[in-house]
């Protein structure tokens, strides 16, 4: 197998002589062997796993933990577990293609509410069911609700309920979040409606500003999700690679 210095396996990367010692040091490639000297020796393994890691860091998508998945992915591959990396790397691209549809989702809600297409409030969920089919905590929904972003009817037993209108703006709530707009812009956006359950949404929406375009910020989302989709794709095959190179 080759060897390598820090500087020759920084060349060969792209990256600062510093930035490989970085990744060292936080456990994302295998600590490197040292001669009597004090010079640190990398390999073929290290070079792979350098490619690997700027793989999966190239695109940042924070939410719902992935990047904490995308991280636990890297570690466990620079500690030679392949067959471990590969299935995370597997869960981690079902869970960007979720999203994605999510995202996708939200878009379709807003532009039927932008075009007048009420929904008509036949269906009723309670709380728990919400978490489940929105993929959210329960907790999450009472923070949500707590702080304004929506208002949920109480039946004649105190039970909330969730109609279908409710479920629409979580969706789109939910997809505002994933985008990583705070709390205090999506309460911006929908505030009005949190106030009078009666207000245009429409009018609401429908504003110049692309700071708070729903539309928008699910499109830039998407394109995220779609450049992370394929760098996942790509990360399962140097994996199987490595797989192959160095088990």
């Amino acid at each position: 197998m080759n060897t390598y210095r820090t500087s020759e396996v920084a060349e060969r990367i792209g990256i600062h002589p510093n930035t490989v010692r970085l990744y060292e040091e936080l456990g994302l490639i295998p600590k490197a062997r040292r001669q009597h000297n004090g010079y640190r020796v990398f390999t073929d393994f290290h070079i792979e796993q350098l490619r690997l890691a700027r793989t999966a860091f190239q695109i940042e998508v924070l939410q719902n933990g992935l990047r904490k998945k995308v991280v636990q992915i890297v570690k466990v591959s620079a500690a030679g577990d392949f067959d471990e990396a590969l299935r995370l790397t597997e869960a981690y691209l079902k869970q960007l293609r979720r999203e994605r549809l999510q995202a996708e989702a939200a878009i379709k809600i807003t532009e039927r509410i932008l075009a007048g297409d009420a929904t008509e409030h036949v269906h009723f969920m309670k709380r728990k069911e919400v978490s489940a089919y929105l993929g959210i905590s329960m907790d999450t929904l009472r923070n949500w609700e707590m702080n304004g972003l929506l208002t949920v009817k109480r039946k004649e037993n105190g039970y909330r309920v969730y109609t279908d209108e409710d479920i629409q703006r979580l969706k789109i709530i939910r997809t505002l979040r994933v985008a990583n707009y705070s709390l205090e812009s999506i309460l911006r956006m929908l505030s009005q409606l949190s106030r009078d359950p009666e207000a245009d949404i429409r009018e609401l929406l429908n504003t110049p500003d692309e700071e708070a375009n729903i539309i928008t910020a699910c499109d830039k989302l998407i394109e995220s999700l779609k450049d992370a989709v394929k760098n996942a794709q790509s990360m399962i095959e140097m994996l199987k690679d490595m797989k192959d190179k160095f088990n």
